[in-house]
């Protein structure tokens, strides 16, 4: 189900993972437990969205479904994932991380930072998925959701922040927030992904 975590990543040096500095500080492995943490973090944001966008229109709720999955299951796998060291996994066709679990691997592995228009598509997306309901519960009278939804997206990111983004590989997201002297422990024993990094 997920990468075993008794074994290094394809992409690291090492033989073990026994005494690693890196792994105390990152998390070069997942489990059933981040993923169900964060869906547990996430769901609500798409119950919320998705009924506010349903009783403003239903026949936008669809477009937004669409443009939701083609997002998370294509789209942000090329911009952003594909830059994580994941991805670079031999042997599996779908993404075993916690945030797109289960995302076919249609692209090529880049290691490295994203381009500013990777950048770009990546935030613009986010912001076509979960900013709909801030627009759409004032029109409809619908304050007391818009200010629980507004929580939920504050909560979510600081939970995502707190509890993923200071320990994940994934170096080039925008929202990662790993500190520099760990990315330099990671670094060190992932030679070809500290040369995309220009490091």
């Amino acid at each position: 189900m997920f990468l075993d975590s008794g074994k290094t990543l394809s992409t690291c040096g090492r033989n073990t993972c026994e005494e690693c500095d890196v792994s105390g500080r990152l998390k070069c492995h997942f489990n059933g437990k981040q993923l169900a943490v964060f869906l547990g973090m996430v769901a609500p944001l798409f119950i919320i969205a998705g009924y506010s966008i349903f009783i403003f229109n239903p026949l936008f709720m669809i477009l937004w479904i669409a443009f939701a999955l083609s997002y998370f299951g294509f789209i942000e796998i090329r911009v952003m994932c594909s830059h994580c060291p994941h991805y670079a996994e031999p042997g599996m066709k779908t993404l075993k991380c916690w945030a797109n679990y289960g995302s076919p691997k249609l692209w090529k592995y880049r290691p490295g930072p994203m381009s500013l228009m990777e950048k770009t598509v990546f935030i613009t997306g986010l912001a076509v998925i979960f900013l709909p309901p801030v627009l759409i519960l004032p029109m409809l009278g619908q304050y007391l959701i818009l200010v629980v939804y507004t929580a939920l997206l504050i909560a979510w990111k600081t939970g995502l922040r707190l509890l993923f983004c200071k320990r994940c590989i994934n170096f080039a997201c925008p929202f990662n927030a790993v500190d520099k002297a760990a990315r330099n422990l990671f670094f060190e024993n992932n030679p070809e992904i500290k040369q995309a990094w220009g490091r």
